[in-house]
């Protein structure tokens, strides 16, 4: 299970910490993400972490503005946006490929998934 936290509205320049927490399965050795999707736009993956060594992986449109962290101790991933901008505004889920890298990839082939926090900028 995958429990998103920490969207909401924010003024273009502000920041916010999203938060993602993991239950039910091992969290180790897992690559963690963050996708998000636009009213009427495809989704779009944000950038994504392996749990194992640490490697994070960036969308060349949020690079230098957003950085993707966990907490092993608290099996939770974060995703730090600053910087924000209007079209930032999405819906973000957080995802997961069990028992996988993430094949260097912001956006891997995810096999789970969050119900999704609304950040509006």
């Amino acid at each position: 299970q995958l429990v998103e936290s920490g969207g909401g509205s924010v003024q273009a320049g502000g920041s916010l910490r999203l938060s993602c927490a993991v239950s039910g399965y091992t969290y180790s050795n897992n690559c963690m993400g963050w996708v998000r999707q636009a009213p009427g736009k495809e989704r779009e993956g944000v950038a994504a972490l392996f749990t194992g060594g640490g490697n994070t992986y960036y969308a060349d449109s949020v690079k230098g503005r957003f950085t993707i962290s966990q907490d092993n101790a608290k099996n939770t991933v974060y995703l730090q946006m600053n910087s924000l901008k209007p079209e930032d505004s999405a819906m973000y889920y957080c995802a997961a490929v069990t028992n996988n890298g993430c094949g260097g990839s912001w956006y891997p082939s995810y096999n789970y998934w969050g119900q999704g926090t609304q950040v509006t900028v």
